[in-house]
């Protein structure tokens, strides 16, 4: 059992405990509906992180058309599971809902960074190649619809393409080419995403509408002050004028009910986390690893940047969890599966340095 936490990767942990404990703080002070479900979900997430992290990396590359499969028929399945406010995103299992799009991203990780790090995107051909193996997932995730995790996967995608070498003036055309299709976008929009960008503009032109979410938000989270109002004691999420407070706007709830130094504590955690991240990818000299830890790494800083800007009233409300924070298993699994995978290859990188570093010691 100890030999589990040999070589532990503490920078990794500690987030996870800190970001953990806030989650489950806020929700006992919700009541027991959330805290025993979320309570499991962290338990299992834990599980599956000390699994990963002892699951050798270099085995993904065998498993990557697996992973993309497997994730092509979970999204496949939620457009034969329960129509929840008009949008098809869930599938039951064991008396509980699952998200695949969010289920899905460290699998969607492994199949694209196994295919760039075979065939870096040194040309136009290997990029439209990448695009395509994109565009099944992207399609299914956005008919769901779920425009919040296409972002992501997006995201995803691209933070895997840069690392994995790509040239300088790709990048400058995609950067040139890319703005001038977004207006065509606004066409492949549902009418309640046009209306949450409008009221992203100015949230008091609808402020018992679409406006509302984001102005409680960001009252929630100034009325928290320096100290904050002590947990369970915020009016904005206890008495429910804070819709989603316990998902979506979760960081509005914290910021409430322990102020400044409860979400700087958040940020400063996730702050550590994604450092820690970059830290091992920088160490790593394997281009599939490389490829891997950014994706992972894009997956969960776009999710907090993102979840804690819609927060604040700086980025449009897109339904995006803010991970190890947010109640809910799918966003706990998914990232506590990352992770675990990203505790792995640190390891790895710490014995390949040790290896590097005998030899000349003897000499």
């Amino acid at each position: 059992m100890f030999k589990i936490f040999k070589d532990f990767d503490w920078l990794i942990f500690l987030p996870i405990v800190i970001l953990g404990g806030f989650s489950l703080s806020l929700l006992a002070s919700s009541g027991e509906k959330f805290l025993f479900p979320q309570f499991l979900f962290f338990s299992f997430g834990f599980f599956l992180f000390l699994l990963f992290s002892q699951i050798d990396w270099q085995i993904y590359k065998s498993l990557a058309v697996f992973a993309y499969l497997l994730s092509i028929v979970l999204l496949v399945l939620t457009f034969f599971g329960p129509e929840v406010r008009g949008a098809t995103r869930w599938i039951e299992i064991l008396g509980f809902r699952w998200q695949p799009s969010e289920l899905v991203k460290p699998l969607i990780v492994i199949s694209l960074a196994s295919f760039f790090s075979s065939h870096p995107p040194k040309n136009l051909k290997t990029l439209i190649l990448g695009l395509a193996i994109l565009a099944p997932p992207l399609f299914l995730i956005f008919r769901q619809p779920d425009l919040g995790n296409v972002i992501i996967i997006a995201g995803i995608w691209l933070g895997i393409v840069c690392v994995a070498g790509l040239p300088f003036f790709l990048g400058v055309s995609a950067a040139v080419i890319f703005p001038l299709f977004l207006p065509l976008g606004w066409f492949l929009l549902k009418s309640y995403q046009k209306v949450r960008l409008v009221s992203f503009l100015n949230p008091y032109f609808d402020p018992l509408g679409a406006g509302y979410n984001s102005i409680q938000a960001m009252i929630a989270v100034g009325s928290g002050q320096f100290l904050g109002r002590g947990l369970g004691r915020g009016p904005q999420s206890r008495l429910l004028f804070l819709p989603e407070h316990h998902t979506d706007f979760i960081f509005a709830a914290l910021s409430e009910e322990l102020g400044f130094i409860g979400a700087a504590l958040a940020i400063f955690a996730y702050a550590i986390l994604l450092w820690r991240i970059l830290q091992v990818a920088k160490n790593i000299k394997d281009p599939l690893a490389s490829a891997i830890l950014l994706g992972i790494f894009s997956q969960i800083f776009l999710q907090v940047f993102i979840n804690i800007g819609m927060n604040l009233g700086l980025v449009p409300i897109t339904g995006i969890t803010l991970p190890l924070l947010s109640y809910g298993g799918s966003s706990i699994i998914s990232t506590m599966i990352a992770l675990g995978i990203v505790v792995n290859i640190a390891k790895t990188t710490t014995k390949s340095r040790a290896i590097d570093i005998i030899p000349s010691s003897i000499i």
